[in-house]
């Protein structure tokens, strides 16, 4: 059955011979895109069975390297809304940019070797050595006593934060499962508001506390350390991602753990033999992630030119959609009229866990309905609450009603942008990246990433302090361009394996290639009958 499974789907038409000449077919026919989703009918694993809830604590790991990114996001951002905080550091208007661009400098400088040690140790020492370096940068800017401190730790933990960002995901996407795929991967970038939810409620909370002492604003500083300490306890009790055993030529570890987490102990699973076939078919022993100074496997190939831009399609409509709310969501409700500092921190704090809702609700979607749709849902409401939320702040002065309608809408694009865009960040770019490539690609995602936070995060304070409400038309403009470049350029990854997902690249149109589906006959007890596209006319036999 493994044989037959593993058969070109892609040719028309194909009969693919059942065990039991005596079974007869059903007369249902299943729309699926690839042999992997046929060996997924044919086992039809339990969502909840013993060895994918272990995987599923593995992958968790892989989580907290994102939370570690969402703790940092969100404290300096409520921070500098702190009187207590800005005064002790000397942190005015003319200067905020520039420190809280310094964690994003330190994910810059980090990302040039995030890719070559994730390809060369492995997924988990990178997730290790990232984790051991954000302590340290925890540490210093927690004791720090002056501006230089401070400024100091955030640049190291922003170099050690982009080292796990691109192990973590790597990891999380080679691990799953590939029937849940989609939601595990995705959860990663959900993750992320573990962090902001603990960080934005803990300053509010302090901040409730009338005292002269430092640790209101200390603790949260010293909390964005916890992921990392966590990480760094537990990584060596998981497994190495198989695909990186593999590509090292440690076959035989990659199939055990495969057999373990995939296949439920079976080794004649056809899943786990499958991917196993797959990883052969693609993953070169003498690649380029074999060699930590090449990243030319980035831009060697057509295929690979069009796999990096659409990571910098993410990068770049994933990031700026909106002045950095983690940051400057204070100064943003300042600008509408809203002065009082515990209501702009209560704001702050709501925001996380809305996003959150609405980024759970995303992720459980995005298998049913696809990539590609659920972007350019979240595109469009980002576009028009963008537009409502500049007319707002230009017409709020002397109308409350007017402002507060503006922070609604602000509130409605942040849960547009969580609906898709959230789970998409990780999940999308480790997806359509080749094995051979994924780790220095994912890298590549965080220096693009990190030189548009140092545009968007620089910035905005001055663009908004001399050109207010104009500025975001800038955003308006530039959220609706991304609804464009979605249609005409987006692949669809749902039901595509990760070793399917690279032969798509292949095709003339990879668009078309990848909203193409085939047409499986499945007899009673589940095994294949006959595949053939969707548009094709069916025989039954």
């Amino acid at each position: 059955m493994a044989d037959t499974i593993s058969r070109d789907l892609s040719k028309d038409p194909l009969t693919v011979d059942h065990h039991d000449d005596d079974l007869k077919p059903t007369t249902e026919n299943v729309m699926t895109e690839s042999r992997m989703q046929a060996a997924l009918l044919r086992e039809n694993p339990r969502p909840f069975r013993a060895s994918l809830l272990k995987l599923y604590g593995c992958i968790f790991v892989g989580y907290l390297c994102c939370a570690t990114n969402g703790f940092d996001s969100n404290t300096f951002g409520g921070l500098s809304a702190i009187p207590q905080f800005t005064t002790y550091f000397g942190i005015t208007s003319k200067n905020t940019g520039l420190v809280a661009a310094l964690y994003v400098i330190g994910n810059i400088a980090g990302s040039f070797f995030a890719g070559p040690l994730a390809d060369h140790f492995g997924r988990r020492i990178g997730m290790a050595v990232g984790s051991f370096i954000c302590v340290i940068g925890a540490v210093l800017q927690t004791a720090g006593q002056n501006l230089h401190m401070l400024m100091g730790g955030r640049f190291i933990l922003g170099a050690g934060a982009v080292i796990v960002q691109t192990a973590g995901p790597s990891y999380v996407v080679e691990m799953s499962y590939p029937k849940y795929r989609a939601q595990l991967t995705g959860g990663y970038q959900a993750c992320f508001f573990l962090g902001t939810i603990i960080s934005t409620w803990l300053e509010y909370g302090l901040n409730k506390i009338h005292t002269e002492l430092s640790y209101p604003w200390r603790l949260p500083l010293a909390v964005q350390g916890l992921p990392s300490v966590i990480i760094l306890v537990v990584v060596w009790f998981v497994p190495e991602s198989p695909r990186w055993l593999f590509g090292q030529g440690r076959e035989a570890e990659a199939r055990d753990i495969l057999i373990k987490y995939h296949g439920d102990g079976n080794p004649d699973s056809l899943v786990a033999n499958l991917e196993l076939e797959e990883m052969a078919e693609v993953i070169e022993m003498d690649g380029a992630d074999k060699r930590w100074w090449d990243f030319r496997a980035l831009f060697r190939t057509r295929a690979d030119r069009y796999r990096i831009f659409l990571v910098t399609c993410i990068s770049w409509f994933g990031e700026l959609d909106l002045p950095p709310t983690s940051y400057y969501f204070p100064l943003m409700v300042k600008t509408v009229g809203i002065t009082n500092v515990s209501t702009q921190l209560l704001l702050n704090a709501i925001q996380t866990p809305v996003m959150a809702v609405a980024a759970l609700v995303g992720l459980s979607m995005v298998h049913k309905f696809g990539r590609r749709p659920l972007l350019m849902l979240s595109s469009t409401g980002m576009t028009i609450s963008m537009a409502i939320i500049t007319a707002c702040t230009a017409q709020q002065k002397g109308k409350p009603a007017v402002g507060g309608t503006g922070i609604a809408f602000l509130y409605i694009f942040l849960v547009c942008f969580a609906f898709a865009w959230t789970p998409m960040q990780s999940l999308y770019p480790v997806e359509v990246l080749a094995y051979n490539s994924r780790a220095k690609g994912m890298a590549y995602l965080a220096f693009m990433n990190n030189a548009v936070k140092v545009l968007n995060t620089y910035v905005p304070p001055i663009a908004i302090a001399n050109s207010g409400w104009k500025y975001y038309l800038l955003y308006v403009i530039w959220d609706a361009f991304g609804i464009v470049v979605i249609y005409f350029f987006f692949i669809e990854t749902r039901g595509w394996n990760l070793e399917e997902i690279e032969g798509l690249f292949n095709s003339k149109n990879p668009v078309k290639a990848s909203l193409e589906k085939k047409k499986i006959s499945v007899a009673h007890d589940g095994t294949i009958t006959n595949v053939a596209p969707a548009s094709a006319s069916y025989v039954e036999e």
